[in-house]
């Protein structure tokens, strides 16, 4: 099957909502009140980093233009991604060997724009949508695994997505990843990135406004460009997202959370 049948296999099982729109009001008024109310302006960090994100794309939605940045002016930036992006799909499909290799391949892609080394690019290939629920000795090898590649990289800041990022494995990345922090006993700074937060959080339901203390703003605009490239590298994912979802990470602007630990 060619990967252009792939996709299309793919785009068939994404059902549009009626919900979009609505969503799509609820997080552009999140995200532009966070952005010139209530964050504040982040001077660019010269900070070695570590990246972990969820699935294959979150990565570059997330903080694309951070670690474009910081590529551009030589800093050390590694990425690793903790499942293998089959999920989605349904048990049956006869193509979730497929989609996990497109994955990588565009994962690859994405982090090359950006400018990032394959060689600093992991993938730990837990299943997707597993994370939670992970056995014990599963959660205690990928635990391992998570600080074994902090102790590697001995990184500045570590970026991970938000502990209310509306997602089970994003969430379950949060909590996987500062636990690792506390075993490697390093001193680092952790930033939190949304990706569904805005979209799928109630805001004063889910979100609290101390949820959205703390937040910082980054200015992308040198790099805006490499980011949108790095983001339509993921073809297989792109047509089916929400279009107002993806546009949203079109702005010259990333807003990150600091962490306490």
């Amino acid at each position: 099957m060619s990967t252009k049948e792939i996709l299309k296999r793919i785009q068939k099982q994404v059902p549009s909502s009626w919900l979009y729109p609505l969503q799509n009001i609820h997080s552009n008024l999140i995200f532009w009140w966070l952005l010139y109310r209530g964050s504040e302006p982040a001077v660019f960090s010269e900070k070695s980093a570590l990246v972990f994100s969820p699935h294959q794309d979150d990565e570059t939605f997330g903080c694309g233009g951070t670690i474009a940045l910081k590529r551009e002016r030589g800093i050390p930036v590694a990425v690793v991604f903790l499942t293998d992006g089959q999920g989605g799909l349904s048990p049956d499909s006869p193509i979730k060997h497929e989609i996990v290799q497109i994955r990588k391949q565009e994962a690859l892609k994405a982090l090359d724009i950006l400018g990032v080394e394959a060689s600093r690019i992991h993938f730990l290939d837990k299943p997707d949508g597993t994370l939670p629920d992970l056995q014990p000795d599963s959660r205690t090898e990928t635990l391992e695994q998570i600080v074994q590649l902090i102790k590697l990289y001995n990184p500045e800041e570590v970026y991970v997505p938000h502990r209310k990022d509306c997602h089970k494995d994003h969430e379950a990345t949060y909590e996987l990843v500062k636990e690792a922090i506390a075993k490697a006993g390093i001193k680092v700074e952790l930033l939190q990135y949304p990706i569904w937060m805005f979209w799928r959080a109630p805001i004063f339901i889910m979100l609290k406004l101390q949820d959205m203390a703390a937040a910082h703003c980054l200015s992308i605009t040198s790099v805006q460009n490499k980011k949108s490239q790095a983001i339509a590298s993921y073809r297989s994912q792109i047509g089916g997202l929400p279009s107002g979802f993806v546009k949203r990470f079109s702005s010259p602007y990333e807003i990150f959370f600091k962490a306490t630990q």
